[in-house]
């Protein structure tokens, strides 16, 4: 499946970022914990490579835990500071706002010897859909920031002060311009960070449905009322719209529309905890 994806005004976001992040004392980085490898937006990182640099795995109770933290074990021997986050829960946010004071530590210390309190400046960057406004949110204590639950919602830059010496950098999700792995990319569309608008849902709902077959085929047959397992995705997309009656009249299966609860269910959480790579 061909996905084109990169919208006209990214272009203006990635300049606004790089201008930005000459001020910047460290970047915190949203990654889907479901996806950590697909979401993360490597366009961006040899413009940070200098910064010290938060990953945070959003999303984690959507995730399967023990892979998540096989994840935070993988990143941290790499010499990576990770932390699985839960923004909706506020889990994980006090860890983050640790990890970047501690980051900055250096910088502040320096400037105290001078006789200045810094205020230390940290952007929060991320792909669309991996949760940034919602983890800004639960940072604040207050809805600051817009939240959705589709991509694109956050489109200008927002300053979100913690504390009078502490201040996050908002920023709206940014996709890179090419994307040649197709398996990324279609992670990155069931996950809900490219627009379902340009995206055929049934051939994606097929593709979801085998790979959840080789991984977890028992969270399918149950949710969707799968009578029989087999390894081939219309048919079980079929299957799952006979299953839970998604049909139209005249007996035609309603394949569009079970195509697309498919995938909210999924988004959702409703199939489980799943994690679509592993390290």
């Amino acid at each position: 499946m061909d996905i084109q994806w990169y919208p006209g005004h990214m272009a203006k976001t990635r300049k606004m970022l790089i201008e930005n992040l000459k001020i910047m004392d460290a970047v915190v980085e949203i990654v889907d914990a479901r996806a950590p490898i697909a979401t993360a937006n490597n366009d961006l990182k040899k413009l940070y490579s200098n910064k010290p640099k938060i990953l945070v795995l959003n999303k984690a109770d959507l995730a399967d835990p023990e892979t998540t933290a096989a994840w935070v074990k993988y990143y941290r021997e790499m010499g990576q500071t990770a932390i699985a986050v839960t923004s909706i829960k506020s889990k994980g946010i006090k860890e983050v706002i640790d990890a970047v004071t501690e980051a900055a530590k250096d910088k502040v210390e320096a400037m105290a010897k001078k006789g200045v309190r810094k205020t230390v400046r940290a952007m929060v960057l991320g792909i669309p859909n991996v949760g940034k406004s919602t983890f800004i949110n639960k940072l604040k204590g207050k809805a600051s920031a817009k939240a959705g639950d589709r991509p694109g919602v956050t489109r200008g830059k927002q300053w979100i002060a913690i504390n009078d010496y502490l201040e996050f950098l908002d920023t709206p999700g940014m996709l890179w311009p090419k994307q040649n792995d197709k398996k990324a990319a279609m992670r990155l569309a069931y996950i809900g960070s490219i627009n379902d608008n340009i995206i055929n849902m049934e051939e994606l709902a097929c593709n979801f449905l085998m790979d959840m077959y080789e991984m977890k085929p028992e969270a399918i047959k149950e949710r969707f009322h799968i009578d029989e397992l087999i390894p081939d995705g219309w048919e079980l997309l079929q299957k799952a719209c006979k299953g839970r009656g998604w049909i139209l009249s005249g007996g035609r299966l309603d394949t569009e529309r079970g195509a697309k609860v498919i995938m909210d269910e999924f988004r959702a959480g409703k199939l489980g905890t799943v994690s679509l790579e592993r390290p």
